[in-house]
């Protein structure tokens, strides 16, 4: 009986390692097959919903990496160095700090510093979409504005209450310039009260206000 149960196991184990070589080539060969192959079977799946998945991805990474290159430098807006005037103007509103590109630059790197840049970079791109007027630019704009910021799937997810999420989700079912705008709001009124009083007190703000002071005086 123990040598019959040590005949059986051995053929366990060599049929195992006949099959996994046998898998190996079948993998190999599935992914020469190219985008007709399924990962999960061998068969030819044209609708197959992982390869769905895996363009999905290849996709965003590719976004992402456009992105990241069209972003270059921290300060995606172009502008001239803000004057003395302008800088002391951010101190009497919120509005007239973000009416400027310095302004908004300004911010934008005092936020990056609290981790919570995603709340400009959602307002921006909402002011971007309000320019277009191409329905199918609006529907993709519109539809990676949901991914980055509105997705609780994204890393850049910004905080909206659940009122202004179903707003966004019956939104969503046909896309406009003004999908996010009750979105966009919240996030200004956020920053408004949450973000700016620190922001004037911030070494950001005092050193560049200093800086144009003394080239003032200079002058």
């Amino acid at each position: 009986p123990m040598g019959s149960e040590r005949m059986e196991m051995r053929k366990r184990q060599m049929s195992t390692t006949q099959e996994t070589p046998g898998s190996a080539q079948a993998q190999h060969s599935t992914g020469n097959r190219g985008s007709n192959a399924c990962c999960f079977c061998w068969c030819c799946c044209c609708s197959c919903s992982c390869l769905t998945v895996r363009n999905q991805d290849e996709e965003r990474a590719r976004r992402t990496s456009h992105e990241l290159q069209a972003e270059g430098i921290p300060n995606c807006e172009e502008s001239p160095a803000p004057t003395l005037e302008e800088v002391n103007a951010w101190a009497q509103s919120f509005d007239k700090l973000m009416l400027t590109p310095a302004g908004r630059n300004a911010f934008r790197e005092f936020l990056r510093t609290e981790f919570s840049e995603e709340n400009m970079l959602f307002w921006m791109a909402c002011e971007e979409l309000k320019q277009e007027s191409n329905k199918s630019v609006i529907e993709e704009k519109a539809r990676l504005i949901y991914e980055d910021y509105i997705s609780i799937l994204s890393p850049k997810e910004v905080s909206l209450d659940s009122r202004v999420r179903e707003v966004i989700n019956r939104n969503m079912l046909e896309p406009s310039q003004h999908t996010f705008d009750d979105a966009q709001l919240q996030i200004y009124t956020l920053m408004h009260r949450d973000s700016y009083p620190r922001f004037m007190n911030s070494a950001i703000y005092k050193d560049l206000l200093r800086s144009l002071s003394e080239k003032s005086i200079e002058a």
